[in-house]
């Protein structure tokens, strides 16, 4: 993306409708952002060039056609600031991306599109409001939104699943097994994944589950299947985290070698990742068996 080139255009645009960079900015930005993004040092989220295209009185896709080739998809870059915004746990500013959104016709007129509000919806209901039953209603919705009655479940709508399991992981244990159990029967019959790390998480939130519910035996096979999976794929996404898992259900069973072996395995990746709080603590652990 050329920011200059987008920003030089927002600039035009301004100049010519008259308004000041204050008054362009007011209910969307700060003037000092608005200043930035004029002079290119910042690209602003999706839902901010909506809410400027809007004031400036031209189509969104008119920057992404002057600042990108091949033109970048408006939705698709909003689904990315969404997806950032839900891995670093900033919900707060993901929720206000979502409300930015929910009156762009490009996705209230949309159900694949508004199903993407929804989902982010539905998490910040959880995580910032704690409203479970709203949250889980909402998640739902989003599921159900595209009618996908008789129809083999897509990607996106088994990451919506995830989702829901993932509440009910805090909530209801035996809720989050069937949930889970449910997932990887629409797993299985996927011809294909774009997104590998759908069947890493699975595996591993389901050894979770388990481990949880003193099934440690059912814990440690969806433990050795995440790792061959992870190994699979040339991926160390959650490879850790699910030797860690595997230790620690050796551990409960006073297995102390073997989960001693599987804790030493888990330090090396959490080392390889820079993970310094996941080093650490695998440290104190290994240290303890040693002692």
């Amino acid at each position: 993306m050329d920011f200059a080139a987008v920003g030089k255009k927002i600039k035009e645009l301004r100049k010519n409708s008259g308004l000041s960079q204050e008054e362009l900015s007011e209910g969307i930005c700060t003037q000092a952002q608005i200043s930035k993004i004029e002079k290119g040092l910042v690209f602003p989220y999706a839902s901010t060039l909506y809410q400027i295209s809007q004031k400036l009185g031209v189509d969104v896709n008119y920057f992404f056609d002057i600042g990108t080739t091949p033109r970048l998809d408006y939705v698709q870059e909003v689904f990315e600031q969404l997806q950032i915004m839900r891995r670093t746990y900033r919900f707060k500013e993901m929720m206000d991306i979502v409300r930015a959104e929910e009156s762009n016709p490009l996705f209230s007129q949309n159900k694949k599109n508004l199903q993407l509000l929804l989902w982010h919806k539905g998490i910040y209901l959880y995580e910032v409001e704690n409203k479970v039953e709203d949250a889980i209603n909402t998640l739902n919705k989003a599921v159900h939104i595209a009618d996908i009655k008789g129809k083999v479940i897509q990607e996106r709508e088994i990451e919506i699943l995830l989702t829901i399991a993932t509440i009910y992981f805090r909530e209801d244990l035996e809720s989050a097994l069937n949930l889970y159990q449910e997932i990887m029967r629409h797993v299985q019959v996927l011809p294909h994944l774009n997104d590998y790390t759908i069947k890493t998480r699975l595996f591993y939130n389901l050894a979770r589950v388990l481990t949880r519910m003193e099934k440690l035996e059912e814990s440690n096979k969806y433990c050795d299947k995440a790792i061959k999976w992870c190994l699979k794929n040339d991926s160390i996404y959650l490879l850790g985290q699910i030797h860690y898992q595997k230790g620690y259900n050796l551990e409960l069973t006073d297995e102390l070698i073997g989960a001693k072996t599987y804790m030493e395995k888990a330090l090396i990746v959490f080392e390889i990742q820079n993970n310094e709080k996941s080093v650490n603590f695998m440290k104190g652990k290994i240290k303890q068996f040693s002692d």
